[in-house]
């Protein structure tokens, strides 16, 4: 279940109804009653999920949701306990299901300072706004128009920057957010329908465990039902842009420009050198380094250097490169003599 903090449940529906609203069929269960949506592996008999691609079928066939959105030919694959919905745009269909079900909790009112900080160590610069439910540790300061969002909880002893905008996410203890920084907002996924894309609504959080550093104008989206965790000690440099679901471990550098892909793991101690990218689903291993520029598109083992693009370990990219120089540098010199 989405955190009540940031998301409200709406009315639960039956599968019938979903199914109506969403553009499927019911082909079973249609009375059963569903409040949520979830992940296959997380969901429980009141949250509905979808499959999305054959190689879940494993998740599908071990799942505990109520009710499954399945392409027509996975419905004999269905579990059978679950109510089943059809669809050709499962995905889509889970998506709308989804807004049908949570809706973000929004920021319609103001809270009083006194109402959410620790004590008078606190400090909010002009122009602050504060949402209903936000928690601020003492010894915090709040840079002049920075906007917190509702239910958002900041630790101790943490410096937040002007202009910066936080929503869905809890923030520990010494974390720092220099001006602009975007923390908590919703992760780019769209799902592909007859109609076009379709957003995916983005129930997860942002979680910035304590001594954690992050640039001006830097992005950190929250996850699509999980959350983005960045660990303890983490330094993220100006204009980095971390993606939903990303998890972060303890004492990361990451320089200007760096750019993580949704679902990027990384291990403690990792480097980043500035414009390094990383797709999305990848492994970076413990003490592992990315080259300035370099594009990582498969599993970085732990303690290795990797560079180019598509990124290699070191010396294969340099040896690569070299080779590659004097190839040219011989045709150069061929077509002049």
């Amino acid at each position: 279940m989405p955190d009540p903090r940031f998301f409200q449940t709406l009315s639960p529906l039956t599968v019938a109804a979903l199914a109506e609203k969403i553009g499927g069929e019911a082909v079973r269960g249609g009375e059963v009653v569903i409040s949520a949506v979830a992940p296959l592996s997380t969901a429980d008999r009141g949250a509905i999920a979808f499959l999305g691609d054959r190689k879940f079928a494993a998740a599908l066939a071990e799942t505990q949701a109520g009710c499954v959105i399945v392409p027509a030919s996975a419905v004999e694959a269905a579990p059978a306990g679950a109510a089943v919905i059809v669809s050709g745009e499962a995905q889509a269909a889970w998506a709308r299901a989804s807004a049908l079900l949570h809706q973000a909790i929004r920021l319609e009112r103001a809270a009083s300072v006194t109402d959410v900080v620790e004590d008078d160590s606190v400090v909010i610069e002009p122009g602050v706004v504060l949402g209903e439910g936000v928690r601020i540790g003492r010894g915090t300061r709040i840079g002049a128009n920075t906007v917190v969002g509702p239910g958002v909880q900041i630790g101790r002893d943490c410096l937040i920057g002007a202009n910066v905008s936080i929503g869905f996410a809890l923030l520990g203890d010494r974390v720092k957010l220099l001006s602009g920084a975007r923390i908590g907002e919703a992760g780019f996924g769209a799902a592909g329908s007859k109609a076009g894309p379709v957003d995916i609504p983005q129930l997860g959080r942002v979680i910035l465990q304590d001594g954690v550093t992050v640039g001006a104008n830097s992005c950190i989206d929250r996850g699509a039902y999980g959350d983005t965790v960045i660990g303890e000690n983490t330094k993220i440099d100006n204009l980095v842009m971390i993606g939903h679901n990303c998890v972060i471990g303890r004492n990361n550098l990451m320089a200007g420009h760096v750019g993580l892909a949704g679902s990027v793991t990384t291990g403690d101690n990792c480097i980043f050198g500035g414009r390094a990218g990383v797709g999305d689903h990848i492994t970076i291993g413990e003490g592992a380094r990315v080259a300035a520029g370099g594009g990582v598109l498969a599993d970085v083992p732990p303690g290795e250097t990797w560079s180019g693009y598509p990124a290699k370990p070191l010396r294969q990219s340099l040896r690569e490169a070299i080779w590659l120089a004097k190839q040219a540098s011989q045709k150069k010199g061929a077509k002049e003599s």
